[in-house]
């Protein structure tokens, strides 16, 4: 039987530019409350012009050399980013394994910011009750659930954001970088995890440049390069025009 996308697309662009305020959702106006985000530079695109959908179950990869508009791409996708073109439509909540330890609060106990994030992403008192202990052996953070985050280490703050966000029950899964950090022993444990529910039919958007990590998790693949989509197809395809282009670069 036919599904619909979870994720659909459709000439989607945003344009950053100097001294302009981005549009954001409240989400992210409250945890960066204060703080104007502007590019910096020149009025730019990137992205523009993308269009492609997602079905549910499927593992995408976005791949792509930095400044191609990989992570912009997922912030649009977990709608704390709205396009200045186009729509992106979500068939389902978000579960995002981006900039993990960004909603934390340094003042806050771990205790306090696992509650925190966990309402914010719409966990409920219940379920976190029941997930909590887990959560916190799973960071392994046990002896300072009750110290305020700003004397974690960035490993431990980034040990339990993944540990919250990964117990969400969401069905489509988010994530930019979040298996790149941490060490050897925490990384496998992020892969089980990973496993774990992409078996359980979750539908994965994963940006990576560790080509492993990709083709571990991901059949599919998309191809940015200049903020457009230049190949859709199987993540074996995406990393060989990816990689075609930056044989092709001078070095300087």
């Amino acid at each position: 039987m036919y599904e619909e996308p979870i994720i659909e697309a459709h000439n989607l662009g945003v344009r950053f530019a100097v001294g302009r305020k981005r549009k954001a959702k409240l989400r992210e106006m409250f945890i960066h409350r204060g703080k104007e985000r502007s590019s910096g530079g020149q009025e730019f695109w990137p992205l523009r012009n993308l269009s492609f959908s997602v079905q549910p179950g499927e593992a995408v990869g976005v791949i792509g050399s930095n400044g191609t508009g990989k992570s912009t791409l997922l912030r649009l996708i977990a709608g704390v980013l709205l396009p200045d073109e186009g729509t992106v439509l979500r068939r389902g909540r978000v579960a995002p394994l981006i900039a993990l330890s960004a909603g934390f609060s340094g003042d806050l106990t771990g205790r306090e910011n696992v509650h925190l994030v966990a309402s914010l992403h719409g966990m409920s008192r219940q379920q976190l009750k029941a997930k909590f202990d887990e959560i916190v052996a799973f960071a392994e953070v046990e002896d300072h659930i009750d110290t305020p985050v700003r004397h974690y280490s960035s490993g431990m703050k980034v040990r339990l954001g993944f540990s919250v966000i990964s117990q969400l029950e969401h069905p489509i899964l988010l994530v930019d970088e979040a298996l790149a950090v941490g060490d050897k022993r925490f990384k496998q444990k992020c892969y089980k995890v990973m496993r774990a529910l992409l078996d359980e039919g979750r539908t994965l958007v994963l940006v990576s440049h560790s080509e492993r990590d990709l083709t571990r998790f991901c059949t599919r693949g998309l191809y940015l390069n200049r903020g457009e989509l230049q190949v859709d197809g199987t993540v074996d395809e995406a990393l060989a025009a990816y990689q075609q282009v930056e044989d092709q670069k001078v070095p300087v």
